[in-house]
């Protein structure tokens, strides 16, 4: 099992180095680092190339984590991909228990793990609705995200099938491949934490978008239309668009923001009907 890994950054200098050297300190070595550097200004290049002279380093202009993560991907030597934030850490023996998960059950394609939790210094216990789990998942997936990326290592057949990272997305674009994978896929869940998680600080994609749920939204939506979801699957993520749909239209409502009634309440209308109709709800 070789496995590339690949640590987008886009000025985070102080936490690629954390997070580069949790993957330098598993008792199972990966087969190849690269970091790809989103068109950092705080001096990433220079650090990284000193610092760690081994890894490859790939430098582009600012596109985004998921452009970034693609670079890597596509970049990358060998068939198992690992993903790892550079705001987040691997614990020591992940890629052991990866390695020794995927020999148990070689039938799986994508692997991930729980995790710790740390906001602003200080350790959090998971809320219930984050908790994770494994085998055929994609209803859990509908209502947030439930893998974290830094927690996944996946086969690059898997990526050919559903396709890479939606650069058009600026955010919840992890929420995104993981309803294309688990609709079509079951994964693997190794029930103990192997990574920890920093949250709390202020360039967070999280902090930055209002209404983040509408990029969910989308997916969703855009997953209806493709017209491959079995007829339960289909049912649920109906369910869950409207559900979505009402809370961000409420919420808009309620700060005055045009722009997003306007974009998205021809949407609940036409999911209301088809609800009736079961049709594809189309976007006007």
């Amino acid at each position: 099992m070789k496995i590339s890994v690949i640590i987008p950054s886009y000025n985070r200098i102080h936490t690629l180095i954390r997070a580069i050297d949790s993957v330098l300190g598993q008792d199972s070595p990966v087969d190849e680092i690269i970091v790809v550097d989103d068109g950092s200004d705080d001096g990433t290049a220079g650090q990284i190339s000193q610092l760690y002279p081994n890894l490859r380093l790939i430098q582009q202009s600012n596109r985004g984590v998921s452009a970034a993560r693609n670079t890597g991907i596509n970049q990358a030597c060998h068939a198992w991909i690992a993903l790892l934030d550079s705001d987040d850490s691997w614990l020591p023996g992940k890629i052991s228990q990866i390695r020794q998960a995927q020999n148990r059950h070689p039938e799986f394609r994508l692997f991930h793990s729980d995790e710790i939790w740390i906001r602003n210094g200080v350790r959090v216990n998971a809320m219930k609705k984050h908790l994770k789990t494994g085998g055929w998942i994609f209803e859990r997936c509908l209502p947030r995200c439930v893998i974290s990326p830094s927690s996944v290592v996946l086969h690059r057949s898997l990526l050919q099938s559903v396709g890479l990272f939606d650069e058009s997305l600026p955010a919840c674009e992890d929420y995104d491949l993981w309803l294309r994978v688990c609709h079509q896929y079951p994964v693997h869940y190794i029930d103990c934490p192997l990574i920890t998680k920093y949250g709390g600080h202020k360039d967070q994609l999280s902090k930055q978008y209002w209404g983040i749920d509408r990029f969910r939204i989308h997916s969703i939506h855009r997953l209806l239309q493709q017209g491959e979801l079995s007829e339960s699957d289909y049912a649920v993520a109906v369910s869950t668009l409207i559900v979505k749909l009402e809370i961000l239209l409420k919420g808009a409502k309620k700060h005055r923001n045009e722009k997003i009634i306007a974009e998205f309440m021809p949407m609940l209308e036409t999911s209301l009907q088809s609800t009736r109709k079961q049709t594809v709800p189309v976007l006007c």
